[in-house]
Protein backbone atom coordinates (compact mmCIF):
# COMPACT_ATOMS: atom_id res chain seq x y z
CA UNK A 1 0.00 0.00 0.00
CA UNK A 2 1.93 3.46 -1.02
CA UNK A 3 1.78 6.20 1.41
CA UNK A 4 -0.93 7.89 -0.51
CA UNK A 5 -3.48 5.27 -0.09
CA UNK A 6 -2.22 5.16 3.72
CA UNK A 7 -3.08 9.10 4.49
CA UNK A 8 -6.35 8.74 2.78
CA UNK A 9 -7.04 5.59 4.66
CA UNK A 10 -6.54 7.21 7.94
CA UNK A 11 -7.74 10.17 6.90
CA UNK A 12 -11.40 8.25 6.32
CA UNK A 13 -10.78 6.07 9.63
CA UNK A 14 -11.28 9.82 10.99
CA UNK A 15 -13.69 12.20 9.14
CA UNK A 16 -16.65 9.32 8.71
CA UNK A 17 -18.30 11.48 4.95
CA UNK A 18 -15.29 9.94 3.38
CA UNK A 19 -15.03 6.76 1.49
CA UNK A 20 -12.55 3.94 1.55
CA UNK A 21 -9.58 5.28 -1.05
CA UNK A 22 -9.58 3.37 -4.39
CA UNK A 23 -7.37 0.29 -4.16
CA UNK A 24 -8.22 -0.96 -0.62
CA UNK A 25 -10.05 -4.33 -0.29
CA UNK A 26 -11.13 -6.87 2.27
CA UNK A 27 -10.12 -10.03 3.05
CA UNK A 28 -13.82 -10.96 2.37
CA UNK A 29 -14.78 -9.30 -0.78
CA UNK A 30 -13.99 -6.15 -2.99
CA UNK A 31 -16.05 -3.63 -1.33
CA UNK A 32 -14.38 -2.74 2.22
CA UNK A 33 -16.95 0.05 3.40
CA UNK A 34 -17.71 -2.67 5.98
CA UNK A 35 -14.66 -3.53 7.32
CA UNK A 36 -13.67 0.08 6.97
CA UNK A 37 -16.74 1.27 9.28
CA UNK A 38 -15.33 -1.61 12.03
CA UNK A 39 -11.86 -0.01 12.02
CA UNK A 40 -13.38 3.79 11.73
CA UNK A 41 -15.52 3.06 14.83
CA UNK A 42 -12.38 1.12 17.15
CA UNK A 43 -10.77 4.22 16.40
CA UNK A 44 -13.20 6.66 17.34
CA UNK A 45 -13.56 4.63 20.47
CA UNK A 46 -10.05 4.73 20.98
CA UNK A 47 -9.70 8.80 21.00
CA UNK A 48 -12.70 9.52 22.90
CA UNK A 49 -11.61 7.13 25.24
CA UNK A 50 -8.21 8.46 25.92
CA UNK A 51 -10.20 11.98 26.13
CA UNK A 52 -11.86 10.62 28.71
CA UNK A 53 -9.13 8.91 30.53
CA UNK A 54 -7.36 12.55 30.46
CA UNK A 55 -10.65 14.87 31.51
CA UNK A 56 -12.58 12.72 33.72
CA UNK A 57 -14.01 16.16 35.23
CA UNK A 58 -14.66 17.73 32.27
CA UNK A 59 -16.90 14.41 31.67
CA UNK A 60 -18.51 14.14 34.99
CA UNK A 61 -19.75 18.22 34.27
CA UNK A 62 -20.55 17.16 31.49
CA UNK A 63 -21.89 13.99 31.39
CA UNK A 64 -21.04 10.77 29.46
CA UNK A 65 -22.71 10.83 26.44
CA UNK A 66 -22.49 14.72 25.71
CA UNK A 67 -18.31 14.41 26.50
CA UNK A 68 -18.41 11.44 24.06
CA UNK A 69 -20.01 13.64 21.39
CA UNK A 70 -17.82 16.43 21.72
CA UNK A 71 -14.58 14.66 21.64
CA UNK A 72 -16.18 13.17 18.46
CA UNK A 73 -16.16 16.27 17.30
CA UNK A 74 -12.85 17.34 18.23
CA UNK A 75 -11.04 14.03 16.55
CA UNK A 76 -12.77 14.87 13.50
CA UNK A 77 -10.98 17.70 13.38
CA UNK A 78 -7.88 17.44 15.19
CA UNK A 79 -6.66 13.53 14.57
CA UNK A 80 -3.25 12.40 16.80
CA UNK A 81 -0.16 12.97 15.55
CA UNK A 82 1.90 10.78 17.58
CA UNK A 83 0.79 7.11 18.26
CA UNK A 84 1.02 7.94 21.58
CA UNK A 85 -2.19 9.23 23.06
CA UNK A 86 -0.62 10.24 26.69
CA UNK A 87 -1.04 13.98 25.94
CA UNK A 88 -3.47 13.84 22.86
CA UNK A 89 -5.86 16.87 23.60
CA UNK A 90 -3.55 19.50 25.06
CA UNK A 91 -5.55 22.01 22.59
CA UNK A 92 -8.53 20.14 23.31
CA UNK A 93 -9.65 23.39 25.66
CA UNK A 94 -9.29 25.68 22.88
CA UNK A 95 -11.59 23.51 20.80
CA UNK A 96 -14.32 23.51 23.84
CA UNK A 97 -13.86 27.24 24.19
CA UNK A 98 -15.32 27.30 20.74
CA UNK A 99 -18.15 24.45 20.52
CA UNK A 100 -21.46 25.91 20.23
CA UNK A 101 -23.33 23.19 22.56
CA UNK A 102 -20.90 23.74 25.53
CA UNK A 103 -21.06 28.14 25.07
CA UNK A 104 -22.96 28.30 28.61
CA UNK A 105 -20.59 26.47 30.22
CA UNK A 106 -17.74 29.44 30.53
CA UNK A 107 -15.53 27.45 33.08
CA UNK A 108 -15.31 23.90 31.06
CA UNK A 109 -11.93 25.20 28.99
CA UNK A 110 -10.35 25.96 32.17
CA UNK A 111 -10.90 23.00 34.02
CA UNK A 112 -9.91 20.53 31.45
CA UNK A 113 -6.64 23.14 30.81
CA UNK A 114 -6.39 22.57 34.84
CA UNK A 115 -6.48 18.49 33.91
CA UNK A 116 -4.28 18.81 31.21
CA UNK A 117 -1.55 20.41 33.20
CA UNK A 118 -2.06 17.64 36.35
CA UNK A 119 -1.46 15.11 33.66
CA UNK A 120 1.71 16.71 32.68
CA UNK A 121 3.51 17.62 36.13
CA UNK A 122 2.20 13.66 36.51
CA UNK A 123 4.02 12.36 34.10
CA UNK A 124 7.01 15.01 33.97
CA UNK A 125 10.75 13.77 34.95
CA UNK A 126 11.70 13.45 38.19
CA UNK A 127 13.64 15.74 39.93
CA UNK A 128 14.11 16.66 43.62
CA UNK A 129 12.88 19.66 45.09
CA UNK A 130 14.71 22.61 46.67
CA UNK A 131 14.09 22.36 50.95
CA UNK A 132 13.29 25.15 52.58
CA UNK A 133 15.92 27.18 53.71
CA UNK A 134 16.99 28.14 57.02
CA UNK A 135 15.08 31.26 58.52
CA UNK A 136 16.63 33.40 60.97
CA UNK A 137 15.38 34.21 64.02
CA UNK A 138 13.13 37.69 64.10
CA UNK A 139 14.56 40.23 65.32
CA UNK A 140 12.88 43.99 65.61
CA UNK A 141 14.49 46.98 63.23
CA UNK A 142 14.32 50.75 63.40
CA UNK A 143 12.80 52.36 60.78
CA UNK A 144 13.90 56.46 59.58
CA UNK A 145 11.49 57.80 57.52
CA UNK A 146 12.18 60.96 56.20
CA UNK A 147 11.29 63.41 53.26
CA UNK A 148 14.21 65.97 52.46
CA UNK A 149 13.01 66.66 48.88
CA UNK A 150 9.64 65.82 48.62
CA UNK A 151 10.82 62.60 48.11
CA UNK A 152 9.76 59.80 51.39
CA UNK A 153 12.37 57.60 51.82
CA UNK A 154 12.84 54.67 54.35
CA UNK A 155 16.27 53.87 55.96
CA UNK A 156 17.33 50.95 58.02
CA UNK A 157 18.93 52.36 61.17
CA UNK A 158 21.50 50.25 63.27
CA UNK A 159 20.31 50.15 67.40
CA UNK A 160 23.20 52.85 67.80
CA UNK A 161 22.42 55.57 65.33
CA UNK A 162 18.65 55.38 66.40
CA UNK A 163 19.51 55.53 69.60
CA UNK A 164 21.83 58.86 68.62
CA UNK A 165 18.81 60.46 66.66
CA UNK A 166 15.99 59.47 69.17
CA UNK A 167 18.12 61.49 72.09
CA UNK A 168 19.10 64.63 69.93
CA UNK A 169 15.37 64.62 69.07
CA UNK A 170 14.43 64.32 72.54
CA UNK A 171 16.56 67.86 73.36
CA UNK A 172 20.15 66.54 74.02
CA UNK A 173 23.44 68.01 73.05
CA UNK A 174 25.48 66.29 70.28
CA UNK A 175 27.53 65.24 73.35
CA UNK A 176 25.91 63.96 75.58
CA UNK A 177 24.06 62.05 72.45
CA UNK A 178 27.15 60.54 71.30
CA UNK A 179 28.00 59.78 75.41
CA UNK A 180 24.83 57.63 75.33
CA UNK A 181 24.69 55.84 71.76
CA UNK A 182 28.68 55.35 72.51
CA UNK A 183 27.65 52.47 75.52
CA UNK A 184 25.98 50.53 72.73
CA UNK A 185 28.18 48.17 70.02
CA UNK A 186 29.23 49.35 66.73
CA UNK A 187 28.10 53.29 67.22
CA UNK A 188 31.31 55.27 64.74
CA UNK A 189 29.54 59.16 65.53
CA UNK A 190 31.10 60.18 62.24
CA UNK A 191 30.04 57.67 60.43
CA UNK A 192 26.31 57.64 61.99
CA UNK A 193 26.48 61.96 61.12
CA UNK A 194 27.23 61.16 57.55
CA UNK A 195 24.53 58.80 56.98
CA UNK A 196 22.04 60.89 58.81
CA UNK A 197 22.98 64.32 56.80
CA UNK A 198 22.79 62.40 53.68
CA UNK A 199 19.33 60.97 54.28
CA UNK A 200 18.07 64.50 55.46
CA UNK A 201 17.09 63.73 58.94
CA UNK A 202 18.59 67.27 60.26
CA UNK A 203 17.26 70.66 58.98
CA UNK A 204 19.22 73.01 61.68
CA UNK A 205 22.13 73.28 64.27
CA UNK A 206 20.83 74.87 67.75
CA UNK A 207 23.34 76.29 69.61
CA UNK A 208 23.46 75.06 73.55
CA UNK A 209 24.00 78.75 75.07
CA UNK A 210 23.55 77.55 78.42
CA UNK A 211 27.13 76.46 78.55
CA UNK A 212 28.97 79.01 76.63
CA UNK A 213 28.80 76.91 73.56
Amino acid sequence: MSSEIQDRFAAALIDRALPPPQGTSAWSGPRPERRSAVYRNDVASGLTGALATRFPAARRIVGGDFFTAMALAYAERHPPRSPLLLFYGDDFADFVATFEPARDLAYLPDVIRLEAARGHAYHAADAVPLEPGPIKPWTGETALVVRPRLLVDVLRLEPAEAAFLQALAGGATLGAAAEDASALRGFDLAAALVRLLQSGAFTAIRKDNTNGH
